[in-house]
């Protein structure tokens, strides 16, 4: 299923899953509503110690376009955009993105990204598409993406260029025929992981060129057990596509 022309895509919601954010949240939630200012911001706290959550409870209290999420343990990355996609699903949100709390994915590019969405199911903020570009990442963190990229495009078989990208917008459709509750990926791997499912579901998926910029205050959360789970996933979810790929051509030579 591909999208068509629909014009108003109905109420955006983006989703921000936080864990020591303090320093962060307030400013890239003033650059969300600066840039998009009819946008709505869910933030998915998991049980923050810095008083991240707290914070938003203050901006939730005087901004009706602002809510948030409390969960009580560190469940991470793809478990919090979950519970968020489920919270919006529940409501009339049109289209929910995901955007990171640390100010790497400039919050100035979505209009451009939701403007994309009128010919697309999903748009991604691509790092890696023509025009698309890293800043201030230490070395070693591009070439493993670019590596983790490369590697998924070719088991894959999926062109997309930033396929470990987490900044993206989704119409509502894509994720009310997601199987949500049989997505337990993280890292790089959720992000793969539903790209994978998108295209498996028919549906069209675009790329908006960004610049992407490393955080300036706090800690990343990438880990090596994120990247060894997005190898061995990436490795089996392309071999069962190389083995249905391969059993419908035999099917159809009989």
């Amino acid at each position: 299923m591909s999208a068509q022309h629909r014009g108003d895509t109905g109420q955006v919601l983006v989703v921000i899953p936080t864990y020591n954010e303090r320093d962060n949240i307030g400013p890239i939630i003033a650059r969300l509503h600066a840039a998009a200012p009819t946008t709505h911001v869910l933030v998915v706290d998991d049980g923050s110690p810095d008083g991240t959550g707290e914070i938003v409870d203050k901006l939730a209290a005087s901004d009706e376009r602002v809510h948030v999420m409390h969960r009580t343990s560190k469940a991470g990355l793809g478990a919090a955009y979950i519970a968020g996609f489920r919270w919006a699903l529940e409501r009339d949100y049109g289209v929910m993105v995901e955007m990171d709390a640390d100010g790497s994915h400039p919050p100035e590019d979505l209009p451009r990204m939701l403007a994309a969405l009128t010919d697309a199911d999903l748009v991604i903020g691509s790092r890696y598409a023509p025009g698309g570009k890293v800043v201030n990442w230490p070395k070693r963190r591009e070439v493993l993406s670019r590596g983790a990229n490369l590697y998924s495009r070719i088991a894959l078989g999926a062109k997309v260029d930033d396929i470990t990208a987490g900044y993206r917008a989704y119409r509502r459709e894509v994720l009310e025929a997601l199987d949500l509750a049989g997505i337990a990926s993280q890292g790089y791997c959720f992000q793969i992981d539903l790209t994978l499912r998108t295209l498996e579901g028919g549906f069209t998926i675009v790329e908006v060129p960004i610049t992407f910029t490393d955080r300036e205050r706090g800690e990343s959360k990438m880990s090596g057990d994120i990247v060894r789970e997005a190898l061995w996933k990436v490795t089996s979810w392309g071999a069962r596509r190389r083995a249905n790929q391969l059993r419908r051509l035999v099917g159809r030579g009989r």
